[in-house]
This record gives C-alpha cells, structure tokens and sequence, in this order.
C-alpha cells in the first residue's frame, strides 16, 4: 500500500515498486473518480476497493481513509510518504502545468487536469489536519505489517535500493 499527501509521489513510487518487484499496480483514483470528476458513491466505491484489495499481490497506490481499514487487513506492506506540505504543494502545481487541460496517465479517461483552489486547500492543509491521525493509524498496525515512513526523495531512493532489493 503506498498512501500519502497528493504530490508526495505515490504514482512514481508504485510504478517503479511494481517494476522492481513485478507486481500489478492499481491507482485508486483511475477507479474511484468517473469522466468530468464524478466521484463513485462510498457503498459502491468500498465493495470496489474490496474487490480490488482481494487479489493474492498488489500494489494499491492511494489515500482514501473510507476505505484504508479495508486495504490495511490484506496489506503485508504500507509506505506513507510524508513529505513537506511545500513540495507537495510544489509538485501538485507542476503537474497541474505539465497536464493541463489533458488527462494524466494515471486517471481514468474524461478527468482532465484542471486547477481547484479546492484540492489545493486539501493539499495545502494535508498535514496539518491528516498526518496526526494517519500516523496514530499505522503506529496501531500488527507487527505482521512493514511500515515504511519515507520523508523525501533520497529516502525513497535508498529504499528502493536498499529495502525493495530484498524482499
């Protein structure tokens, strides 16, 4: 599972993750948003992410805190990359640039990149209002899971050199 703030690099991490270990990778949002940004109803969008985390390996790359617990029962693995609200946010509006007005290769067909102040709050406000309680969540998790708390680029690197190498 590789969760964390939007910017934080969860969509480059998975897909060298899967890469290196050749696993499937799964982008939750290609599922859960629909064309022009329509969000999928929580009952349908919880019996997806069950349907979804169900599979014998996976690399699901994606927050969504209605349906973490769901993920959190089969992971064997979460990488929370928390990384500063400013690079976040930095690489949010990068992205925003790089994509606009055209869909990015890891959401589904009809969601055009776009700027919205209200994503940018979300971003902007990530670690002030989630961090906490992400945190709290996976300091709770069973011995049996591997949490890994990647705070910059240097450390993914050493991660995926180091960590993903052996497993």
């Amino acid at each position: 599972m590789v969760i964390g703030c939007c910017g934080a690099g969860k969509t480059t991490l998975s897909r060298n993750l899967g890469k290196i270990l050749s696993l499937g990778v799964t982008h939750l949002d290609q599922h859960y948003w629909k064309a022009e940004w329509t969000e999928t109803p929580a009952d349908i969008w919880a019996e997806q992410v069950k349907n979804l985390a169900a599979h014998d390996s996976w690399i699901l790359d994606g927050n969504y805190s209605g349906t973490m617990d769901i993920r959190l029962q089969r992971a064997d693995t979460v990488i929370f990359l928390d990384y500063a609200t400013p690079v976040c946010l930095w690489r949010i509006m990068k992205r925003v640039w790089k994509y606009r007005g055209r869909e990015r290769p890891d959401m589904p067909p009809g969601c055009r990149e776009r700027f919205d102040w209200n994503f940018f709050h979300y971003v902007a406000t990530f670690n002030l209002l989630r961090r906490k309680r992400l945190l709290s969540k996976l300091a709770t998790l069973p011995s049996h899971i591997a949490v890994y708390q990647l705070s910059n680029d240097k450390e993914v690197r050493h991660f995926l050199r180091t960590t993903v190498a052996n497993i």
